[in-house]
């Protein structure tokens, strides 16, 4: 854990990781690079969570192989306090599984395929029409195909508003009020990262709806270029959501 502190005038954000190995990946270098120091958390691993976030710029929680439905003690408390920042109105960003558990929080489902399917790679994203201006805001269109790696998926909460959609798992990204963000899919994933998830966790391609290896790595080539320049344009505008 790194505590807070400001380096060069700018609050660092929080991370909440759930593995030992886990990164934030190309999000975490982009913030850093913005003069962010990063707050890095492992609850699972005994790491509190801060009562307020007045001493950050914002927080993330990040993906990981477990669920949002799951019985662990450090599910539910992340959950709960996504609390937090919804209340103080900071920014917050959630990312697969970080975007379940704030949908959760806020009373929507989260859930498998009914036909067991999985989005393993790159797939379509379709902006709603609050997408379409959202993407006016932050001045830049939303990629054609994003990276995913998932099981389970979950519906829109009250009170939120669906940003983009897709086919097998048709929440794709939410904003909640006015600094709060939902992201089905892996914005945040390297080079590095899709070649060490793709070894590491090669049984997951052969589930239905998954793309092997050499698909997902030429589906890199195609899409990246276009992720990574919505991604800056996205982080701008998020950390720009400060009060």
């Amino acid at each position: 854990m790194n505590p807070g502190g400001e380096a060069g005038g700018r609050k660092p954000v929080l991370i909440v990781l759930h593995q030992e190995q886990s990164t934030p990946g190309r999000v975490g270098r982009l913030l850093q690079e913005r003069g962010h120091p990063l707050d890095i958390r492992r609850p699972r691993f005994g790491d509190p969570l801060p009562a307020t976030l007045a001493d950050h710029a914002g927080a993330m929680i990040f993906g990981g192989p477990m669920s949002a439905n799951d019985p662990d003690d450090f599910i539910r408390a992340e959950i709960d306090w996504i609390g937090v920042p919804l209340a103080e109105r900071r920014p917050f960003l959630g990312l697969c599984l970080g975007a379940q558990m704030l949908a959760k929080c806020l009373g929507a489902t989260v859930c498998a395929h009914p036909e067991g399917r999985a989005e393993i790679g790159y797939y379509p994203l379709l902006p709603t029409s609050a997408g379409q201006g959202f993407a006016a805001e932050i001045g830049q269109p939303w990629p054609s195909h994003v990276y995913h790696w998932h099981r389970e998926g979950f519906t829109c909460p009250a009170g939120a508003e669906t940003l983009a959609t897709g086919d097998d798992f048709p929440t794709q990204a939410i904003r909640v009020g006015p600094a709060a963000f939902g992201l089905q899919f892996h914005p945040e994933v390297t080079h590095a990262m899709l070649c060490r998830w793709t070894v590491r966790a090669a049984e997951r391609l052969a589930l239905p709806g998954a793309q092997d290896r050499t698909r997902q790595l030429e589906g890199r080539y195609m899409h990246d270029p276009h992720v990574a320049r919505w991604l800056d344009a996205f982080l701008d505008h998020w950390l720009a959501l400060q009060p």
